[in-house]
């Protein structure tokens, strides 16, 4: 078979029991809370950045290299943890993820440097891919395959309502007691995190003949870097915005800093609701859904660039590009899935090294074009211009996908 053969809503994967009802509810509930966590520590220390400078005596540019090392440990991790558990049983992989997460964030509160802080949440993002994309296998086995793209979105959801009451909370904590809090909360959030999914998530047998040499075999498709090189362009953008979205607020929209974990829960809002609505579209056409949402953020950003300085506006479309960043999400994790369907743990591990690749790729542009004077609309003004490239990319990976098919079927 052509590795980069595209096999849509591919079910090669073995299904655990499928559940439903409360049953159900409490498995996905259970995983999502690793996705809440996780959200909360990538996104919190984003909001918390000026906090975080003055305390390690850092510029906010150079704190914001501390969210590359977050991005670089999650594009390092996803593909190797997970090649390397390919012969775990995912309940147990998950379950090993989540306790080298809450370590890692726990070594986040004590560090007692610049560097240590960096290390340390380099370490932190190690597993974040991994969990991410076994935990989305996870889910679409408990399900029909029908249902697939809702069950990674309801994953996914955790990250979405991170952001409308973690990051909120946890900022607001950080304020008045200290950025680092943070750390204590998520190392909280992960140990909740093992014991319910080790209570409430079903066992998942090993897949017959799956391997690391298997779940590599990922990497020989072109298909997927294609899918894997439009999130990074795409995301990009976006996190160019939001990674400086705390001094945007407060430089150029006014906004006093105690109201900045206000606004980031609004994000959080129109986060959660793009993911109900990006999970129902991956359900109907997983590339239809990628150009809406590409579409969307090219319009929304340059939107945001010009407008920020007023502040109804402003509000308004922070809630639009939650909306919209989340609404690519389960349709990205779906095509590198589908791309792959004999290495879907791989494939799905590695939407989240495209994410990060672009977190990380977002946050030194935005460094950049803020460092070089442009101020601090510029990076709003790039995030469009890189999804517009990513939209480009989704056309051209939709164009190349349809082509792989046509063949396959001769």
């Amino acid at each position: 078979m052509n590795s980069d053969a595209i096999a849509p809503g591919s079910t090669n994967l073995k299904r655990s029991t499928q559940l439903s009802g409360r049953a159900l509810l409490l498995a996905v509930v259970a995983l999502a809370m690793g996705g809440f966590g996780i959200g909360t520590t990538e996104f919190t220390i984003m909001g918390l950045l000026q906090e975080g400078a003055a305390d390690l005596g850092v510029t906010n540019a150079r704190m914001g290299l501390l969210i590359s090392a977050y991005a670089l440990g999650v594009v390092v991790g996803a593909p190797i943890l997970t090649a390397l558990g390919a012969r775990v049983a995912r309940k147990t992989m998950v379950l090993w993820l989540m306790a080298f997460f809450t370590l890692a964030n726990l070594s986040s509160l004590f560090a007692a440097n610049y560097e240590w802080m960096l290390v340390s949440r380099f370490l932190a993002g190690l597993p974040h891919g991994a969990y991410f994309g076994i935990a989305a296998i996870l889910a679409g086995t408990l399900v029909p395959a029908s249902m697939r793209g809702r069950a990674i979105a309801w994953v996914m959801l955790g990250l979405s309502v991170a952001n409308v009451l973690g990051v909120p909370v946890v900022t607001f904590l950080g304020q008045a007691f200290g950025w680092r809090w943070m750390f204590a909360v998520v190392g909280l959030v992960g140990a909740l995190t093992w014991i319910a999914i080790r209570i409430f998530v079903p066992f998942s047998p090993v897949h017959e003949g799956a391997s690391i040499r298997r779940e590599l075999s990922a990497l020989r498709s072109g298909q997927v870097w294609m899918a894997m090189l439009t999130g990074i362009v795409g995301f990009g953008g976006f996190f160019a915005v939001y990674s400086y979205i705390s001094p945007i607020l407060t430089d150029v929209t006014g906004l006093p800093i105690r109201a900045v974990p206000l606004v980031l829960g609004l994000y959080g809002i129109g986060m959660v609701v793009g993911s109900l609505i990006g999970g129902r579209l991956a359900d109907w056409s997983v590339l239809g859904a990628i150009y809406v949402a590409t579409s969307a953020m090219v319009v929304f950003m340059a939107l945001f660039g010009v407008v920020a300085t007023h502040l109804v506006p402003t509000l308004v479309l922070v809630f639009i590009l939650g909306g919209t960043g989340s609404l690519l999400v389960p349709a990205l994790q779906a095509l590198l899935m589908d791309s792959a369907p004999h290495a879907q743990s791989l494939a799905a591990s590695l939407n989240h090294s495209a994410l990060n690749v672009a977190n990380a790729l977002g946050a030194a542009l935005g460094a950049a074009v803020i460092t070089a004077g442009l101020g601090y609309r510029a990076p709003a003004f790039l995030g469009a211009g890189l999804a517009l490239l990513g939209l480009l990319l989704a056309l051209a990976t939709g164009i190349r996908a349809k082509r792989l098919a046509a063949a396959a079927a001769r």
